[in-house]
């Protein structure tokens, strides 16, 4: 937890340095820069790396030659001098030196936003998915902090001039927390209801109110709600026996899928008919009630009615609008670096905001990844372990969703900033082939994850008996790696694309190893996911608890950094840093 509240400090301690004004100043070719007219036209328009293919320019050529010296005479050609920003008049006294400056309210609102969104949010959400009583505790000090950080804030910019034209990280932060005000607004009445009857109860003491008001417990020390009557605590091996042995379960333990259910009802029916296995049974005559890719046998037992389905659906709601606040925490980090330092304006936008949405995305992904290995979404099983009621999408599925998703929208995406009839560039030729390798692969891994797919490609496995009823039962039987989903598309298509990047040609030398440091975490990754499938497939998981294997522990970890490298790794930063003098190697450790 102490890592994600460093994330905030961390991003702009590094940007910071970056962007400062003195690399302006540090060199006379520099300085000369800042004297350049501002270039208008298409040239300020293109976007980030079109120009990497003009044969008028000297460093960007079609040889393939990377340079170690910049160019600033042609680096103003196609950008503007980066202007002054809420860093510079902080910490390095340019603008008026008679005006006084708090960059310490800047550091509070830093410090206590980092706490409420990367602290008490999370632990919120985790005891609210556990109903424990504390939860409301860990909200009231995710407000105190938010309150904190929003006073420093407003402070900061009634004594601060605006140095960030047309920003609207403020605005985007109000209205998040707005969002987390209306999803609090039930756990809010329900407090207020609550100290209500406190107050006109007879027994009042600061131990009862802290109990009943705060932990929401009665006397017998239990959370009040009907989800907690009859509450026990048993041992995990027999809760493991009596889910995986129950009758009731959505699929059996021996049988995941269905797909062993499925052959031995067309084992069933060919041994009744003394027929040949025809199409319509291999492919839909399966008997209904004992299928585990339907839910008619749910409904039939307990039919939802329409005030449980809009429960269902309220819930649902809540828990993604919920957790979406902490991704929606780490986009307002990202906007705030970048307001407070100045970067991504005029012609680096584009380039800025590619590089901080998918990096954002890769390490939400590590982040994620190390949730499954603590044993996040256990109940569904995705920790690597047996879903306790079985579950209708595996987390494969979800991840090559989640890659088709990433891959179609791209490829189209790509030519923002370009005009009709501009040409395509070899940057952007080779960024659509990796997002039309992230949909096509994503089609694959969700078909793969398909039970209705498995089954058609199980089918002509039976078509070759002559007589179906010579099959015995053990011929049938699953094989032990049907308990867990082994689906390789998700890995591979990071690893490629680490590898790709690793490989992508740059006009610099700092630049070439900075890609070369991200794309090959990315393709570790890989490689440590591709292990956990190895393991897994040795000694697939048979208990409902989280397996932790400790290869996904260290691939999440090469994962976030990958991101978090991604995003550092934009030409505006980069050039930055070698305006600094920073090599490759102490950029990395910075």
């Amino acid at each position: 937890m102490r890592a994600r509240w460093l994330t905030a400090p961390g991003l702009l301690l590094a940007l910071s340095v970056l962007f400062s004004s003195p690399l302006i100043a540090a060199s006379p070719s520099i300085a000369a820069r800042d004297t350049f007219p501002d270039v208008s036209g298409n040239a300020l328009s293109r976007r980030d790396g079109d120009h990497a293919h003009v044969h008028s320019q000297p460093h960007h050529n079609h040889k393939g030659t990377v340079l170690t010296e910049l160019n600033e005479t042609d680096l103003a050609v196609w950008h503007q001098p980066t202007p002054p920003s809420y860093y510079t008049i902080d910490w390095e006294e340019a603008g008026d030196p008679n005006e006084t400056r708090r960059p310490g309210l800047m550091m509070a609102h830093i410090v206590f936003m980092s706490l409420a969104f990367f602290g008490s949010l999370p632990i919120g959400i985790v005891l609210r998915s556990v109903k424990h009583p504390a939860h409301g505790v860990a909200m009231i000090s995710f407000y105190a902090f938010s309150a904190l950080g929003v006073s420093s804030s407003i402070l900061y910019e009634k004594m601060t001039p605006n140095m960030y034209d047309g920003s609207v990280h403020g605005k985007h932060g109000y209205f998040i927390l707005v969002l987390a005000l209306c999803l609090s607004a039930v756990d809010i009445f329900a407090g207020f209801t609550r100290l209500v009857s406190f107050m006109r109860s007879d027994k009042k003491s600061v131990k009862s109110f802290w109990r009943y008001v705060i932990l929401n417990q009665t006397a017998n020390g239990f959370p009040q709600g009907s989800e907690y009557v009859g509450l026990i605590l048993e041992d995990p091996e027999e809760y493991e026996i009596a889910k995986l042995g129950s009758p009731h379960s959505d699929d059996p333990p021996d049988s995941p899928d269905g797909t062993e259910q499925w052959a031995n009802e067309v084992h069933r029916h060919h041994n009744r008919h003394s027929s040949i296995v025809s199409d319509r049974t291999l492919l839909g005559n399966q008997t209904r009630s004992h299928s585990s890719d339907t839910l008619n046998d749910i409904a039939k037992s307990s039919p939802r009615t329409a005030q449980s389905w809009a429960s269902f659906v309220g819930r649902a709601v809540f828990a993604i609008l919920e957790r979406s606040l902490v991704v929606a925490g780490f986009g307002m980090t990202l906007s705030g670096v970048v307001v407070y330092t100045g970067g991504c304006r005029h012609s680096w936008i584009n380039g800025c905001l590619a590089h901080l949405i998918k990096g954002g995305i890769f390490w939400c992904y590590g982040l994620l990844t190390f949730a499954r290995f603590l044993g996040s979404f256990a109940e569904l099983g995705w920790a690597w372990n047996r879903a306790p009621k079985g579950s209708k999408y595996t987390a494969e599925f979800t991840e090559s969703f989640v890659i088709f998703l990433y891959g179609i929208t791209n490829t189209w995406m790509e030519r923002f900033g370009a005009k009709p009839g501009d040409p395509y560039s070899t940057k952007q030729v080779q960024h659509i082939s990796i997002a039309v390798m992230f949909w096509f692969a994503g089609v694959v891994g969700m078909g793969i994850e398909s039970k209705q797919v498995r089954r058609w490609l199980a089918s002509s496995t039976f078509e070759s008996f002559s007589n179906p009823a010579d099959m015995s039962p053990e011929a049938v039987t699953e094989p032990p790696s049907y308990l867990a989903s082994f689906n390789p598309f998700p890995a591979l298509v990071i690893g490629v694309t680490g590898a790709a990047m690793a490989a992508h040609f740059q006009p610099y030398l700092f630049q070439v190893q900075i890609h070369s440091l991200w794309g090959n975490l990315l393709v570790a990754f890989s490689v440590l996911r591709c292990l956990t499938y190895f393991f897994l497939w040795l000694g697939p998981p048979k208990s409902i608890l989280p397996s932790r294997p400790p290869t996904e522990a260290l691939g999440s970890f090469f994962l976030a950094c990958g991101g978090m490298v991604f995003m550092f790794s934009t030409e505006e930063v980069t050039i930055a840093a070698m305006r600094r003098g920073r090599d490759g190697a102490s950029f990395n450790i910075l």
